[in-house]
């Protein structure tokens, strides 16, 4: 082949190229705009270290904090339907967790424990001295790095279908090229967002797996928001880093000295029960393990009566401990 075919192939295969990442891009931004305007912030904001934060308040009572997983945002709790009922005993708080939903996500290494060092200055802005914390698979990372870091603050933690010990995850590899500078940027706000939309309802089933995915969490939960670019490149690098958090964190688990309370369903098909959970409470003697029987993991949205119950339980062995 002479160099003149080489470059009459080559020139078309880039303009090809260019004009379909091109059109991607235009498809991206214009999704995410038409997501944000269906789905616009329905909370308060807050600025901590520079960082804009979106959360939500509901009743008054003791504090509680939820702290969403990968992908999520406040209206995962929202839609669950728990947050009615514990509203009327509890000062419900909800964040958006930095990249997802409305609030920021400046560019850096956001491991559990930056998050934990964020939402404890966020609560002290908002006068909380002492709080029942909850975190939900990812977030189960975060209400553990928060207990360590201020073990003053959080009275006692229900830790839900959360992944606690280093396991090999395809999911972290192929998150991470979406993660990296550059080529994740480009990915994002082009053809991320196209074959997430395809991918969605596949990965959106496995979560709920073996069950079926709830008729409200299909109705109502925002699906839209979390294929925009920022969501994208959090949930990206979450995935990334939660191996190497979780090892950095498994070392630290026996100076927890609160009550714990976890919860998981049977059958979850994301934290594996037995290397994670049913681990995690072997470590700590006076956990309350509660395993729900053929359930996956969004536990909050298939039990919300036992993911509800775990709360009061610890909630109520906090004021015992104290």
């Amino acid at each position: 082949m002479t160099g003149r075919s080489r470059t009459a192939w080559l020139l078309p295969t880039l303009l090809g190229s260019a004009t379909a990442l091109g059109a991607s891009a235009l498809y991206a931004a214009a999704q995410a705009k038409q997501a944000e305007r269906r789905t616009p912030p329905i909370g308060a904001f807050l600025t901590v270290d520079g960082v804009r934060l979106h959360y939500v308040e509901r009743g008054d009572g003791e504090p509680l904090v939820l702290i969403h997983g990968n992908g999520m945002m406040i209206q995962d709790f929202l839609v669950s339907g728990i947050v009615d009922d514990l509203a009327e005993r509890h000062r419900v708080i909800i964040f958006d967790r930095p990249g997802y939903g409305y609030s920021d996500r400046p560019r850096g290494l956001w491991t559990p424990r930056t998050h934990a060092t964020l939402f404890q200055k966020a609560l002290q802005q908002l006068a909380v001295a002492q709080a029942v914390v909850l975190g939900h698979s990812w977030g189960a990372l975060v209400a553990v790095a928060l207990a360590l870091q201020a073990p003053q603050l959080v009275r006692s933690l229900v830790l839900a279908s959360g992944y606690y010990y280093p396991t090999l995850r395809a999911d972290v590899v192929l998150a991470s090229p979406v993660a990296l500078p550059g080529i994740g940027d480009l990915m994002r706000h082009s053809i991320s967002p196209v074959i997430g939309r395809i991918l969605q309802p596949a990965l959106l089933k496995a979560m709920f797996a073996p069950a079926a995915v709830t008729e409200r969490f299909d109705r109502e939960f925002p699906k839209a928001m979390m294929l925009r670019p920022i969501q994208l490149r959090a949930s990206a690098e979450d995935a990334a880093l939660m191996t190497p958090s979780a090892a950095e964190l498994q070392k630290h688990y026996r100076d927890l000295r609160l009550p714990v309370v976890i919860i998981v369903g049977g059958a979850d098909q994301i934290a594996d029960v037995d290397r994670q959970s049913k681990r995690l409470h072997g470590e700590l003697p006076d956990s309350h393990l509660i395993v729900v029987p053929g359930l996956g993991h969004m536990i909050q949205h298939l039990a919300p009566d036992a993911v509800i119950a775990a709360i009061d339980q610890a909630s109520e062995q906090a004021r015992v401990a104290a």
